[in-house]
């Protein structure tokens, strides 16, 4: 007797889930006096998806999606038809009600890691951290990606383009800590780049302690073997052992391993005069790449996660300014590197993502990159984990 399978939903084409709201106010279609925009708004539909919220913004060149349901992380970004992003094993985007985030090795929140940007903080950003008697403190990476967005809205200017892409996100524990993020993702009708713009507010009438780390990922067709990571750098270490192994080709990837495991490098970065530096990953013939800037008066840290597993076990690369490196967050207050924060005060944040899908984009990048590392000293390298940057005990 033939039998016939009849398709639903194609469950590995994750647009097929997105079920997008015509009514809805962010389904806008605006004309600018430098292009077009496009704005949807809707959400996923099935699995462990089901309930995310997403906000596709469009330009001629560039379609971005918004996660708000997810603290506004950024999902995928596709430029010129070159999609940036990784194959996460995690096959998301994951509903935060779905996100273990307090299980008690601290690791939950791994559960729902797939997106190309997520932020982690904004109380800690680190690994996992756990008392005298194995209670967890603080779960890897904090609470703002699994924290739901609220007060979303739209601005645009129709004389330059711009349109900006708004909401706050409140992270908050009764005698311990309310923060209101307010995010704008800026675009620009006639440009590739993307702005994220963060302000947290300490919402308390004490002072308080915060951490922030942009997880900014990236896997083919960009990440391959003998891709490359350039950035200015004024001093860097590996995290450890496993790393140091390999400090001859910090800044080389190899192609998908079967079995092998994340490197970590930590480093401090080369600033211009307006307080802003660059990371760059190209590919191995240098006709694509994706760069990172920021502004290092308040993101003066940048880590490089190598984890050049096989694809199926999620071949990625991470460039991640941070407030300081992604250790317990105890060991980061002996260190100096939490970021204080004074009742109704804002700490603002600035990072900055460049698709680069032409051999010439890639190639100014670069030499800016290269220029700004030439300036000054050479940058101090260790070729062993620092006391004062690893948590040799964690």
């Amino acid at each position: 007797m033939a039998t016939e399978s009849i398709v639903v939903r194609e469950v590995d084409d994750r647009d097929q889930r997105i079920q997008w709201n015509s009514n809805s106010p962010l389904h806008l279609d605006l004309s600018t006096r430098t292009g077009e925009w496009t704005i949807r708004h809707g959400f996923f539909r099935g699995g462990v998806s089901e309930g995310v919220e997403i906000v596709r913004l469009q330009n001629e060149r560039l379609h971005v999606d918004v996660l708000p349901t997810r603290g506004m992380s950024i999902w995928r970004l596709e430029c010129d038809g070159v999609r940036f992003g990784w194959r996460s094993p995690v096959v998301g985007p994951v509903n935060p009600i779905h996100v273990p985030v307090e299980e008690p090795s601290g690791l939950g929140w791994l559960s729902g890691f797939d997106e190309l940007v997520v932020r982690c903080g904004l109380h800690s950003n680190g690994a996992p951290q756990h008392d005298a008697n194995g209670r967890l403190e603080f779960p890897l990476h904090g609470h703002i990606a699994n924290t739901p967005a609220d007060s979303l809205a739209v601005e645009f200017d129709e004389a330059s383009g711009r349109l900006e892409l708004i909401a706050e996100t409140v992270e908050t524990r009764l005698f311990f800590k309310r923060f209101r993020m307010r995010s704008r993702i800026r675009l620009h009708a006639d440009r590739t780049e993307v702005e994220l713009l963060d302000d947290v507010t300490n919402e308390l009438a004490t002072p308080q302690t915060m951490q922030m780390l942009y997880h900014v990922n990236l896997g083919a067709p960009i990440l391959e073997e003998n891709a490359r990571v350039v950035a200015a750098l004024d001093e860097l270490a590996p995290k450890d052992a496993h790393s140091a192994a390999q400090m001859d080709r910090w800044d080389t990837f190899d192609g998908p391993t079967t079995g092998e495991t994340e490197r970590v490098y930590f480093a401090r970065p080369r600033a211009d005069e307006t307080g802003t530096t660059h990371a760059m990953l190209m590919s191995a013939d240098q006709q694509r790449g994706f760069g990172v800037s920021f502004k290092t008066t308040t993101l003066p840290a940048f880590i490089l996660w190598k984890n050049t597993a096989a694809e199926s076990d999620g071949y990625v690369t991470g460039l991640e300014p941070a407030t300081g490196f992604p250790n317990r967050r105890g060991f980061e207050e002996q260190q100096g590197r939490l970021v204080d924060i004074d009742a109704g005060e804002t700490k603002s944040f600035r990072v900055k993502l460049h698709p680069l899908v032409e051999a010439d984009s890639v190639e100014s990048m670069r030499q800016k990159i290269e220029t700004l590392a030439a300036e000054g000293e050479p940058a101090s390298i260790s070729q062993d984990p620092r006391n004062d940057w690893t948590d040799l005990d964690g």
